[in-house]
């Protein structure tokens, strides 16, 4: 039984105007008190055990919380006598509000949860109270009246037809009935309290919408087996809100554009395996037998035949080859006309939904209004101090995901040389270790990166203050994404363009802290260590991920059943529904962000080096396959009801994506022409090759292009040749770099490869661009059907009110 205390304060009774709490309710003063509706007494249940001493809070007498002894067994009932007479099925009740039986027993906490419930009595909802062990459940239902004024505001009804009032009011959707009882629900009481409020103070311990009539989607959607069938998005809607499925009507979308991107990809891997025996290069470095490699890293104590890199060489070529550049314009491409599709696909779905003209901001000031008539408009703002100091923050955190990358780097060295000393592997093995091993200890750096980067953008958009929750989203989002950006491609974009560059040449080689050598890239060239990087990133997100995304709720949810199974069994079948709803897990704010923000970063894996990656359409394709059911699965089987949320785009995410589009241009461009080996092929072909001055069909043109591509270090120049295996016998090596052989600076061969480099890179850059907006151009964002409908309906909105007010000046 709940005792009150007396040292409740007064100052925590809630203002009333006409025995009703101020901007309580949807314009309850006005509302109620202009009709002169009363709230209907409340029956109660009788009190298995004594009653208790309420001290301040007997002043709200007409709402007691009545709970068991911890030797009652009884759950208890308690509803408003306005539900009496009504059909009490569970599917009535819009809200579940969840406290601990511990918080009866702290007369401050029943206090406050007395005056809360009070208040949503007088703002017109209906309650049941109901025990359940060690919990005690509150079901909320608004009564059919609190969505009046929302209904005409909302529907912002324009010219004569719309004010005639039907008969009988059309029936509130469920998606609508639930976003509006949560705003009313979450918004301040009288005290200044409000349901946030009162959960973080342990109050309640949670609050959740009921999953009703899901057992649809169930068949239709959220089942493995229909993993290649069509969604129903209108079904979605209906049920999760708009926002929730235009995410799906989105990830369906880029799903099937993903189709022709991985054909694409994957005929260019291939075309590699038709190549594999006949390229030129592969064969002069599988017959290379005399040529030697230079020593590499501190781990290379001996010289090394360039033969015994031909496995990695023939490898090397399935990914970088001719059609490396005409794929990456194709993906160029296939962004633009991804997005541009997509943006046809949205007008007709929102069209669909009759939210086409609809405005945020505008219903956002209305619910304001409704609950509140005294409130202020908040105006928009800007403080030049507040955003520098936003974006020092910013570019302090990106410096550290930049830091993060030279981490990773000094790993990378120190593994070398780990590796070589304790003989983990062979001397020609330790590279490739270490670029898997590196790879794994990037993608684990990613997920503790992540949990910060959450933490700091939310800080740093509370700092900000934004006027709205649509604003604090928008800037929320582009924070995050820009520091996870950094967290998962700074690393990248390290192996695609600095390593290997900076380490100086055999001989006199740059030391980190002067000790240890920089590492060197892959044998078979810096292509390799991207691939691998990326192979093994993209790898582990789309199997790791997806299972840690599955199992984890999964086993959440069975540990609760198990663990309620073992307890106490309620027969009665509304608290059992209550019951299964508060075991599934919990959702919040981020709930569908989290899925939006993965599929980005996978949007950037898919194209930004996707010349390093050919397979990386494939592999997301599989991914989003699995995607689409398991988020389904979560949603509807595992998860607590998601707040539905009104929208006609998909919002910041759409300015994301494009962003990524034009740095997947000039990151391919920069991988083709510094990292790939696609310029100094074509340079040697026509400029110092065999076919410089015509073709012959006898020879082919990149013969010599080998031996070309190295230069040559004489043996006598090491600092401490003796430490070599083998070097009494060896008066020079070779090295991948373009150097004289005399002196080891850069050769005329490297300045002539930099200019002609940056050349290309400026004309793909500028082609790809032009391509990008040219395809844009010629796919209009909105299809003319969709302009023409809403031109009829604008035209017939017109007419009317004319006709309309010709009628009223005639009269």
């Amino acid at each position: 039984m709940i005792r009150s205390s007396q040292r409740g304060k007064q100052a925590e009774v809630p203002e009333l105007v006409d025995g009703y709490p101020k901007c309580g309710h949807p314009g309850l003063g006005q509302r109620l008190g202009s009709s002169g509706r009363r709230p209907v007494p409340r029956m109660r249940a009788k009190p298995a055990s004594h009653s208790a001493s309420l001290g301040l809070c007997q002043a709200e007498e007409s709402l007691r919380i009545l709970v068991g002894t911890e030797g009652d067994g009884l759950p208890l009932m308690e509803i408003n006598a306005a539900a009496a007479g009504e059909t009490e099925a569970s599917e009535q009740w819009d809200y579940v509000l969840v406290a601990d039986r511990r918080t009866q027993r702290n007369p401050r906490q029943a206090c406050r949860q007395r005056r809360f419930l009070e208040e949503l009595r007088t703002k017109g909802f209906h309650y049941k109270v109901m025990e359940d062990g060690e919990k005690v459940f509150f079901g909320v239902r608004a009564d059919s009246g609190i969505f009046d004024p929302y209904r005409t505001l909302l529907m912002q009804p324009e010219g004569p037809a719309a004010r005639v009032q039907p008969a009988r009011p059309a029936p509130i959707p469920a998606a609508t009935r639930i976003r509006i009882v949560n705003f009313v629900l979450n918004s301040k009481t009288a005290a200044g309290d409000t349901l946030e409020d009162l959960v973080k103070n342990g109050v309640f311990e949670t609050r959740f919408a009921l999953h009703k009539g899901e057992d649809d989607l169930k068949k239709k959607w959220a089942r493995w087996r229909n993993m290649v069938h069509k969604q129903p998005i209108d079904d979605i809607r209906d049920y999760f809100g708009e926002k929730v499925a235009l995410y799906f009507a989105w990830l369906g979308w880029y799903t099937y554009m993903l189709v022709p991107a991985a054909v694409a990809g994957l005929v260019i891997f291939l075309s590699g395996f038709s190549l594999f025996n006949a390229s030129q290069i592969s064969k002069e470095i599988c017959e290379a037998d005399d040529i030697l490699l230079c020593p590499r890293g501190d781990h290379g104590r001996k010289y090394q035949r360039l033969s015994d890199t031909c496995t990695f060489a023939k490898l090397t070529h399935l990914f970088d080859n001719e059609g490396t550049v005409l794929f990456a314009i194709f993906m160029a491409l296939w962004a633009t006309v991804f997005l541009e599709i997509w943006k046809r696909q949205r007008a007709r779905v929102v069209l669909h939904w009759d939210l086409y003209g609809w405005d945020e901001d505008q219903e956002e000031m209305a619910l304001e209004l409704i609950n509140c008539p005294d409130y202020k408009l908040r105006p928009h703002q800007h403080s030049y101090l507040r955003s520098t100091a936003i974006l020092t923050l910013c570019l302090f955190m990106i410096c550290l995901m930049i830091g993060m990358a030279h981490v990773l780097v000094v790993y990378r060295v120190l593994a070398a040389a780990l590796f070589n000393s304790a003989l983990l592997f062979q001397e020609e093995q330790v590279t490739t270790a270490v670029a898997v091993t590196g790879a794994l200890v990037h993608y684990v750096a990613i997920l503790i990166m992540t949990k910060v980067n959450k933490r700091v953008a939310l800080k740093l958009c509370d700092f900000e203050k934004p006027r709205t929750f649509s604003e604090r989203e928008s800037k929320f989002t582009v924070k995050f994404f820009t520091l996870q950006f950094f967290a998962h491609f700074s690393s990248l974009f390290y192996i695609a363009f600095i390593l290997g560059r900076i380490n100086g040449h055999p001989g006199k080689s740059v030391r980190l802290a002067g000790l240890w050598r920089l590492e060197e890239c892959h044998l078979s060239g810096c292509m390799m260590d991207l691939f691998l990087q990326m192979a093994i990133i993209m790898g582990l997100k789309q199997t790791l991920s997806n299972c840690m995304e599955y199992l984890g709720p999964w086993l959440a949810h069975k540990c609760r059943l198990i663990r309620v199974k073992l307890g106490h069994a309620s027969e009665d079948p509304e608290l059992r529904d209550w019951r299964r709803n508060y075991l599934l897990n919990p959702v919040n704010t981020f709930s569908l962000f989290d899925e939006f923000m993965e599929m980005m970063i996978q949007y950037g894996f898919t194209t930004i080096f996707v010349a390093a990656f050919p397979l990386a359409p494939l592999l997301a394709l599989f991914s989003n396959l699995v995607e689409i059911r398991l988020d389904a699965i979560k949603m509807v089987r595992l998860q607590r009801r998601l707040v539905p949320r009104k929208a006609k785009d998909i919002g910041t995410w759409l300015q994301v994506l494009e962003t990524i589009g034009v740095l997947a241009v000039i990151a391919n461009g920069m991988v083709i022409a510094f990292t790939s080996e696609f310029i100094p092929r074509v340079v040697y072909k026509y400029h110092y090759g065999p076919c410089r001055k015509g073709a012959d069909p006898a020879v082919d043109c990149l013969t010599g292009y080998v031996n070309h591509s190295l230069s040559v270090f004489h043996t006598k120049d090491f600092q401490d040749p003796i430490r070599i295996e083998g070097s009494e016998n060896v008066t020079e090596c070779r090295y991948r770099d373009y150097r004289n052989a005399q002196d080891y600076n850069l050769s005329e061969q490297f300045w002539v490869l930099l200019a002609i480099r940056l050349v290309f890179l400026i004309l793909f850059e500028h082609v790809a661009l032009c391509i990008k907006l040219i395809a844009a151009w010629f796919v209009p964002d909105v299809p003319q059907s969709v302009k023409n409908k809403v031109l009829e309906d604008k035209y017939r909105t017109l007419r009317e009110k004319i006709r309309s007010s010709r009628k009223s000046t005639d009269v």
